[in-house]
Formats: C-alpha cells, sequence, structure tokens
C-alpha cells in the first residue's frame, strides 16, 4: 500500500427512452480523499528487532515481535549472532503456504545445539499493548500491530479476567514468519518458516514472531519442492541490523497504523472488500530511510 490515491471507479448506464432526449449520466462518486504522508507519521524499526536476511534470490528485511514471542524471538537472534543460520537452504517449500528454513541438516529433522524451547502460540495481551482493531467478529478481534496481524479475545474480557489480560496471537497472513517444530509443542529449536499465501488454518498452533516487509516477492519466488530438488535457495547471511558492519546498516520505517493516512486507505479497502475484508487484506507502507 502507497499513500497515492485509490480511486474507486464506477460504471456509468446511459438509458434512452423512446421520443425523450438522451438521460444525462450521473456523477462517478468523489475519490475519497486520502491524506499525504507526514513526517511524524513514519516509525522507525528497532535495528535490533530489524532481521537482514540476505538469501540466493536477494535480501528480506523482516521485523521481530519479542512483546508476542520473547523466548522465539530470543533464539532467532541468539543463532543469527553465531551466525547459525549462513549457508542453510529452503529445504520445504510448498507454493501455496511457506518456505521453511533453518535445520543444518537439510532434512527437516535437524536444530542447533542449543535446546528446545516452549510453544508460544498465543501471548498475554492487555489494554496497552498497542494494536489498530480492524475487525471483530463472534467475540474476537483482529488487526495491526504495527504491520503484525494480530487475533485476540475482545476487550470486554479484560475487566472479567484476574490480571487484567486476554489471549492474543499471529495470525499468518503473507510474510510473517513462524517457528517450526515437531509434533510436541514445545519442540521448537532452529528452523522456522515464511508465509507466502494467507495461512489462517495453523494461526494458534505455531508460535508466529515477525513478519518480512521487504522482499515477500523474493519469498515467492523461492524453488518449490517437499524436499526441494537441487539446487535449493538458501539463506546466505543473516544478521540483525545492529550487528551489520557499519559501511552496510540498513535502516526501516513503517507507517504508523493510527496514522490519517493509513486510516483512510484502509477504510477504502474495507469498503472495497465489503463483508470478505480481512486483516490480511492490509499492508503497511515501508521505507528504507
Amino acid at each position: 500500500m502507497t499513500s497515492k490515491r485509490l480511486i474507486l471507479a464506477c460504471a456509468i448506464a446511459v438509458s434512452f427512452t423512446a421520443g425523450h432526449a438522451a438521460a444525462r449520466p450521473k456523477k462517478a462518486p468523489a475519490a475519497p480523499e486520502i491524506p499525504a504522508v507526514r513526517d511524524v507519521d513514519w516509525v522507525k524499526i528497532d535495528p535490533d528487532n530489524l532481521l537482514v536476511i540476505d538469501t540466493s534470490r536477494g535480501r528480506l528485511l523482516a521485523e521481530l515481535y519479542p512483546s508476542m514471542a520473547p523466548k522465539t524471538v530470543e533464539r532467532i537472534k541468539t543463532l543469527a549472532k553465531r551466525h547459525f543460520y549462513d549457508g542453510l537452504t529452503f529445504f520445504r517449500v510448498i507454493d501455496q503456504f511457506m518456505a521453511q528454513t533453518g535445520d543444518p541438516t537439510n532434512t527437516g529433522a535437524g536444530g542447533s545445539d542449543l535446546p528446545d524451547i516452549p510453544g508460544e502460540f498465543t501471548f498475554a495481551r492487555d489494554i496497552k499493548f498497542p494494536l489498530r482493531v480492524l475487525t471483530t467478529d463472534h467475540g474476537e478481534m483482529a488487526g495491526l500491530s504495527g504491520p503484525m496481524p494480530v487475533g485476540t479475545q475482545s476487550d470486554a474480557l479484560l475487566t472479567l479476567t484476574a490480571a487484567g489480560k486476554v489471549d492474543g496471537w499471529g495470525m499468518f497472513c503473507p510474510g510473517v514468519l513462524g517457528m517450526a517444530r515437531a509434533e510436541k509443542p514445545d519442540s521448537a529449536n532452529s528452523q522456522f518458516f515464511i508465509i507466502r499465501q494467507t495461512s489462517s488454518s495453523i494461526d494458534r498452533r505455531y508460535a508466529a514472531f515477525g513478519r518480512v516487509l521487504v522482499g515477500l516477492d523474493l519469498v515467492r519466488l523461492i524453488k518449490v519442492g517437499e524436499p526441494v530438488p537441487a539446487p535449493q535457495d538458501s539463506m546466505t547471511r543473516v544478521r540483525l541490523a545492529s550487528d551489520l558492519p557499519e559501511g552496510e546498516k540498513v535502516s526501516l520505517s513503517r507507517l504508523d497504523v493510527n496514522s490519517p493516512t493509513f486510516l483512510a486507505a484502509t477504510a477504502v479497502i474495507k469498503d472495497r472488500k465489503g463483508p470478505d475484508f480481512n486483516v490480511c487484506d492490509v499492508d503497511v507502507a515501508i521505507k528504507l530511510d
């Protein structure tokens, strides 16, 4: 989504009646006004939570969300600092689903020498958790926390719990990063996957911990297969932006989801989609600083 105006077009039918002049065509409704993006509407992404994934297809930039999956994010950061992911392949890629990587054995059975971590399929959300609500349905809400799609129990339940918190979870929209695991819930280690197409069936079953903000088109170019036949695409280097050499620093900002531009553009999308609208229909504008 960009800050350019979104134009809603409508067809105009001109009818003619015998013995009468042609009816004047009705004017198309005015295009909704979408305010220009202001400098204050951009939010700089913390370089400690910006994962730079260089691949054989190009560079991916992903934001990590420790408030939603702290142990998972800590593991990804630890392994990135150890250069563990450098050279590992995308060994299992399903076209309308996801691209999986992070296994040094390239089989789906391997991991790091660190102990497995617990599954962080949901997190405790309180009223202070930043969330722009976009839909409400059957007592659950869905929206964006920054660019990250989030589902949650209703705010109405916050006052009914002793801790004033309800369950929240990452939603597996395109670009979302999920932690792979075996059948046991607490078996995640080093493998993760990147969602290629909306996959809501795995919401609350895997830990969602980040989202690719730049390079999703490249993710969809990764070679497909179960397993992927050789030669496989790979991650050539994975680093936090804060750990890149001085001459290679990367800085990224995202549009504030509470900004007038975002709210107006989202209203246009909701109007166009009608009852079919969901949080995965909305992208957040990104800029390289």
